[in-house]
């Protein structure tokens, strides 16, 4: 069994004083909702509906018009990968200017697993809405025994918003951030 070090309780308690609260700044999507995106996220996911590809189908459907797939929301406020210098970030495809959740890494739980991700969707996206996002952290676990080592689930809830400042979805997104137990991962 570990034992809880002083860091760890810090870096956990920090992450806890931060829950209800923004994390950064919103994230401003670099380009309005459009429709080569559309069609190329389509594509690339094989979804052959026609309501976000042909304009004169979508015309005569309830939207209107063209629509964009509602798992694309979180697409639209991605940051714009920046290669250089990736290799030194982890692999990570942006340079982070306030992570919550590396006081974590300082403390020795270095590994991170993605749990969940759940969406709740208010309206289909359409070509010309401007969104922006904005996360907050909602939970962290007491620390749990899992098979991969000690550690703790955090749940963070990312808002996506148009241009009116209306909410148009929401994700739920959970992550185990663990001290690898290596013999456990080498049995």
């Amino acid at each position: 069994m570990f034992d809880v070090t002083q860091n760890e309780a810090k870096a956990v308690a920090g992450l806890r004083a931060a829950i209800g609260r923004p994390i950064g700044s919103p994230a401003v999507a670099p380009d309005p909702v459009n429709q080569p995106m559309i069609r190329h996220w389509a594509a690339a996911m094989e979804d052959h509906n026609p309501v976000y590809t042909d304009p004169e189908f979508a015309a005569r459907t309830r939207f209107g018009g063209i629509v964009a797939p509602p798992m694309m929301l979180q697409t639209w406020t991605m940051a714009t990968p920046k290669i250089t210098g990736i290799a030194e970030r982890g692999g990570a495809p942006m340079e982070f200017t306030e992570n919550p959740i590396s006081p974590l890494d300082e403390a020795g739980l270095i590994a991170t697993l993605a749990t969940n991700s759940e969406f709740e969707i208010f309206r289909y996206l359409k070509p010309g809405d401007h969104i922006t996002s904005t996360m907050v952290i909602e939970s962290v676990s007491e620390r749990k025994q899992t098979r991969l080592g000690p550690g703790y689930f955090i749940t963070w809830v990312t808002t996506y918003r148009d241009q009116q400042g209306e909410v148009v979805g929401r994700q739920m997104f959970r992550i185990l951030k663990f001290i690898p137990d290596l013999e456990a991962l080498l049995k």
